[in-house]
């Protein structure tokens, strides 16, 4: 019979490897949008056009909110992930632009 403290670890140390291996892809990732983002930025301000776009951030929170719902994730918490991400990319388009 297997200790139940030695099943709880190897099962804390399969998840905690879990976590490990989706952090990268969430880093990974993250990378990948914002040099996409960063490129946007480029076209705005190479074509003079404002930094942030509220109907299309909006969209895109009102598209997350419903991808989380599917994945089961706190709609309010990933709003407030996709706010955050939007005002940093805001910020690098600002940074093109002068």
């Amino acid at each position: 019979m297997t200790n139940p403290v030695t099943q709880a670890a190897t099962l804390l140390k399969e998840h905690r490897e879990s976590i490990d291996r989706l952090d990268a892809i969430l880093v990974y990732t993250l990378g990948e949008r914002f040099k996409h983002t960063q490129a946007v930025g480029k076209l705005k301000a190479a074509y003079d056009l404002p930094p942030s776009d509220p109907s299309r951030e909006a969209a895109q929170i009102a598209r997350l909110e419903d991808l989380a719902k599917e994945a089961d994730l706190d709609p309010d918490f990933a709003k407030a992930f996709l706010n955050f991400i939007i005002q940093e990319v805001i910020r690098h388009h600002r940074k093109h632009q002068k």
